[in-house]
C-alpha cells in the first residue's frame, strides 16, 4: 500500500476515533471518510463517475437489509407499548437470586437479546436494571457490565430480529435461519464455559441484595400478565417453523399492537407516534431513562451507517485497495488458518471502522475470495463472520458496538475483561479447527 494511502487510512480512522470519543453520530465521519476517497482515489486516476458507480454498487449490497431495519425498529417499539419488554423485565428480576446474581444477569440478558436482537436495546432495558441493582447491592459494576454486554451481544449471532445476522446473511447470499442453525452449533461450547465463569464469579461475589423498587414502578406503568409476552412467543414459534423473517415480524408487530390496545393505555394514535418516534415515557417517570426504544426514524441513523459503509466497502473492493493484504492470502490452505485470518482481518476491520458494521463489510469483502478458493462456501463464511466479526466489535474500546453500550450502563472500557464470552467465542473456535487439523 503506498503512503498517500497510508496517511489517508490513518487520518480517516483518526477521524472517526475522536468523532466516537466525543459521541458525535459515526455517520458524519463516516460519510466524510466517503468523500475523502473518493479524491484520493479519483487522483490516483479513478474517474469519479467510475467510483461513484463503484460505491452505488456496493451500497446495493445493503439494500436487502433496509426492510429488516425498520421493522426491527417497529417492532421494538411496538413490543414495548405491548407491555412485552416490560414484562420480560418484570419477570426475569422476579427470579433473580442475590448469590446467582451475575450468572443470573448474564443469562437473563442472553434470553431478552435472542427475543429483541439488539444489543442496545437490550442494554438500555434489562441491562440497566442490572445495573441499579449491582450498584446497590456491592457488585463490582465493570463486573456486571461485561457480563450484561456479552450477554447482549448474544443475540446479536443468533436472533431472527438481529440487524448483524440479517446484514451477514445480505452480504453473503445465504439464508438466516439457516445461518442461526449452523451459529447455534459453534455456541455450545463457549456459552457453557461463559457461563461457569459467571458462575463462579457469582458465587464468590454474591450480590447483597435485588429488592429494588423497578418491578414495582413497571406494574404501576404496564398491565402485566402472560398474555401481553405473546408478541415474543409468536416471533420465537415462527422463526422454530422458519417461517420468512419480514413475515414473522409483521405478524409479531400486529400481535404486539393488539397487546398494547387491549391491555395498555395507549390508543392507536399513541401506538402510531411510537412506531414512528420510538416508545418514551414522561421524563420525569422513573422509568423514563429504562423503558424506551427504537421506532422507524431512529432507525435511519442505522441505515445510513449500513448504507455508506457499504459503499465504502464497494470501493475498496473494485479499487483493489487492499491488494498487497489480499494477496498474502492467498497462501491460507486449511480452515483453521482460514479462520484465523478471519479473526485478525475482523479486529483490524472493527478496530479500523469503529462500528460492527462497518467490520463485518469489510471482513466479509476482504475474505470471500479465500472461501471461494478453498471451497467452503459462503455458509461457512457467514458462519465465521457471525463468530468474529460480530463479537469482536464490542472489544475494542472506540468501537460503538461497545463505547455505547458502555455509556448507557455508566461504565468504560474496563468492562471488557469480564465480557468473556465475547472472546471466548472465536477462540474456542479457533481452537476447535485445531483440534480437528491435529487430528
Amino acid at each position: 500500500m503506498s503512503i498517500d494511502l497510508i496517511i489517508t487510512f490513518l487520518g480517516v480512522f483518526l477521524l472517526l476515533v475522536f468523532s466516537v470519543s466525543q459521541g458525535y453520530f459515526i455517520g458524519f465521519p463516516l460519510g466524510a471518510a466517503l468523500v475523502i476517497f473518493l479524491v484520493v482515489m479519483n487522483r490516483r486516476g479513478f474517474p469519479l463517475r467510475t467510483l461513484v458507480a463503484m460505491a452505488w454498487r456496493g451500497s446495493q449490497k445493503s439494500w436487502g437489509v433496509i426492510i429488516i431495519l425498520f421493522l426491527v425498529g417497529v417492532v421494538s417499539a411496538a413490543w414495548i407499548a405491548a407491555g412485552t419488554v416490560p414484562a420480560i423485565v418484570y419477570y426475569g428480576l422476579q427470579i433473580i437470586q442475590p448469590r446467582y446474581f451475575i450468572v443470573s444477569g448474564f443469562i437473563l440478558t442472553s434470553f431478552v437479546s435472542l427475543l429483541l436482537g439488539t444489543s442496545f436495546g437490550t442494554v438500555g432495558t434489562v441491562g440497566t436494571a442490572l445495573m441499579v441493582m449491582a450498584r446497590s447491592s456491592g457488585v463490582d459494576v465493570n463486573l456486571m457490565a461485561g457480563a450484561v454486554i456479552a450477554g447482549a451481544y448474544f443475540g446479536d449471532r443468533i436472533s431472527p430480529m438481529s440487524s448483524s445476522a440479517h446484514l451477514i446473511a445480505t452480504l453473503t447470499k445465504t439464508k438466516i435461519y439457516q445461518n442461526i442453525k449452523h451459529l447455534w452449533q459453534t455456541n455450545l461450547v463457549a456459552l457453557g464455559l461463559a457461563t461457569a465463569i459467571y458462575l463462579l464469579l457469582s458465587l464468590t461475589t454474591p450480590a447483597a441484595t435485588t429488592q429494588q423498587n423497578i418491578t414495582a414502578e413497571i406494574a404501576k406503568t404496564f398491565t402485566i400478565n402472560p398474555l401481553v409476552t405473546a408478541p415474543a412467543i409468536v416471533i420465537l414459534g415462527l422463526a422454530i417453523v422458519q417461517v420468512p423473517v419480514k413475515l414473522s415480524m409483521t405478524i409479531s408487530l400486529i400481535t404486539a399492537l393488539g397487546c398494547s390496545l387491549i391491555y395498555q393505555p395507549y390508543s392507536l394514535l399513541d401506538n402510531l407516534q411510537f412506531l414512528l418516534w420510538g416508545f418514551t415515557l414522561d421524563q420525569n417517570h422513573p422509568l423514563a431513562d429504562i423503558v424506551k426504544g427504537r421506532g422507524l426514524v431512529p432507525m435511519l441513523r442505522v441505515v445510513i451507517v449500513v448504507v455508506i459503509s457499504t459503499a465504502l466497502g464497494g470501493i475498496f473492493l473494485e479499487t483493489e485497495i487492499f491488494s498487497s493484504l489480499s494477496n498474502s492470502l492467498k497462501n491460507i490452505k486449511n480452515q483453521n488458518q482460514l479462520f484465523l485470518a478471519t479473526l485478525l482481518i475482523s479486529i483490524f476491520s472493527c478496530a479500523f471502522g469503529c462500528s460492527q458494521t462497518i467490520g463485518i463489510v469489510m471482513t466479509q469483502q476482504l475474505v470471500e475470495p479465500n472461501y471461494a478458493a478453498l471451497e467452503k462456501g459462503n455458509y461457512q463464511l457467514a458462519r465465521d463472520l457471525g463468530n468474529t466479526a460480530i463479537v469482536v466489535a464490542p472489544l475494542i474500546p472506540w468501537n460503538i458496538a461497545g463505547l455505547v453500550p458502555a455509556q448507557i450502563l455508566l461504565v468504560d472500557a474496563h468492562f471488557i475483561p469480564y465480557a468473556v464470552y465475547l472472546y471466548l467465542l472465536p477462540l474456542v473456535n479457533l481452537r476447535q479447527f485445531s483440534f480437528s487439523k491435529s487430528k
